[in-house]
């Protein structure tokens, strides 16, 4: 008879979503539990997911008893891209699903019907139950991790907490503005709309720009071409594709900016909820000055949600103009950091700091990845921030991501006892070592050759 493992202690811990002093509990208090709780993760995937499986065999861990046994288990960020690319050159979709099957909690099937293209291949996979998120590929090839209708419906309450955990307190009393340039999956979708039903005015969609969707499809194109380019390889009508489809991608951009200038300047005598990256806010915030707007304009209630700069190149002031440009205030700002291989969000303090959630487990380790930085109530540590999701279903919740951080493990200034980074973070890629995590390639040929 197979053994049911009862997620208790995971339970537990995901208990603490929605509740206002979810980050009081310090990282010694919590680690215990925490640690009981990716036992329960481990037991329950070792037989589901391959890769996972590999690793536990490669690292000779049966049971989770210590941080230390957390280190070996967990997935570099590049697993999630490790698949071959002339899999999605030559269009070899039952391969993709092997790939994508050895990174799952849950069977991939190749899908029976005929595909036409990536888009179509993931809307395939969803009427499976698998909906796949894609990174942008802006760096190389498109990251895929997989998830389920679940960890969708988690994401966005957890999103919808952290907004109301900051300060925010939504009443169906706003206009919602979104700058855009955000890919059109359902993963997006769905993980927003707790936020769009809780701060909309009734009656009152939320504004997005009118200009074509950005599909992972579309994004995968650009970077096959941009590929092919530096390779060598592309046809002459590929290059002019290429410089046709950014000329156009270009102008969407620019009208979809211009389009939410109009809507927060039309909607400026309203409460207003504004979405969005600081980069192109900064951008927004210039041309709505260029127009003889400002701060003196908008509502003093007017708040925003971002997840910050993501390499955005922005004067050093930019902070300050975004502000003054839309009349915000800290206390009406909610800053989160994630990523897209994690299904929770940090959120930023009155303090500058981003505070991990219980059902997190935040692991400090070296440059390479392989060593944990045992964790010092006595200073801020800088090192490779390494997560265990707890509320992930779809695959496993361990992830060595590409960022340095730095970390405390002491109480925070705004009163909080968790552990809390430093808004500082910095990209490994962007160093002249760039980022190299020492179980990669062997992560990388294990999936390849069970794909």
């Amino acid at each position: 008879m197979a053994t049911i493992i009862q997620n208790v202690a995971v339970q537990s811990l995901l208990d603490f979503a929605g509740k206002e002093d979810r980050f009081q509990k310090s990282a010694a208090d919590l680690l215990p539990t925490q640690l009981e709780a990716i036992n329960e993760r481990f037991q329950q995937h070792i037989g589901r997911i391959k890769l996972l499986q590999n690793r536990a065999e490669t690292g000779g861990i049966s049971e989770i008893r210590s941080a230390r046994d957390v280190v070996p288990l967990l997935f570099a960020h590049t697993a999630y891209k490790s698949y071959p690319e002339t899999w999605l050159f030559e269009r070899k979709w039952d391969r993709l699903a092997r790939w994508l099957d050895t990174v799952s909690s849950y069977e991939v099937k190749p899908v029976e019907s005929e595909v036409e293209g990536l888009d179509d291949w993931l809307a395939l996979l969803e009427e499976q139950g698998h909906f796949v998120a894609c990174s942008s590929g802006t760096t190389g090839k498109c990251a895929m991790m997989n998830g389920t209708m679940a960890d969708l419906a988690f994401s966005g309450q957890d999103l919808l907490a952290a907004i109301r955990w900051a300060g925010l307190n939504p009443n169906n009393d706003r206009r919602i503005v979104g700058l855009g340039q955000v890919a059109a999956t359902k993963k997006n979708m769905v993980t927003g709309r707790p936020m769009a039903e809780a701060f909309s005015l009734p009656d009152m969609m939320p504004f997005s720009p009118n200009v074509p969707p950005i599909t992972i499809g579309g994004i995968l194109e650009m970077v096959l071409l941009r590929k092919k380019m530096a390779d060598g390889t592309a046809r002459p009508s590929e290059v002019t594709q290429f410089e046709e489809i950014s000329a156009q991608r270009e102008k969407d951009m620019a009208d979809g900016l211009e389009q939410a200038v109009d809507a927060l300047i039309e909607n400026r005598h309203l409460p207003l909820h504004i979405l969005g990256m600081l980069g192109p806010l900064f951008k927004v915030a210039e041309l709505v000055r260029a127009r003889g707007y400002s701060g003196k304009d908008f509502q003093p209630n007017t708040t925003f949600l971002s997840g910050g700069l993501k390499r955005a190149q922005v004067p050093d002031d930019y902070r300050d103009f975004i502000f003054e440009t839309f009349n915000f205030a800290d206390e009406r700002v909610c800053q989160t950091y994630g990523m897209q291989e994690l299904n929770s969000q940090s959120v930023r303090c009155t303090h500058g700091r981003y505070h991990v959630p219980p059902w997190m487990l935040l692991l400090l380790l070296d440059e390479s990845g392989e060593n944990l930085i045992e964790p010092s109530a006595a200073c801020e540590q800088e090192g490779r921030a390494a997560f265990f999701d707890l509320s992930l279903d779809g695959r496993w919740g361990g992830v060595i991501s590409g960022d340095k951080i730095k970390a405390s493990w002491e109480p925070c200034g705004c009163g909080n006892h968790g552990p809390s980074i430093n808004a500082d973070i910095q990209r490994y890629a962007d160093g002249a070592g760039g980022d190299k995590i020492a179980c990669s390639g062997t992560i990388d040929a294990y999936v390849r050759g069970a794909a």
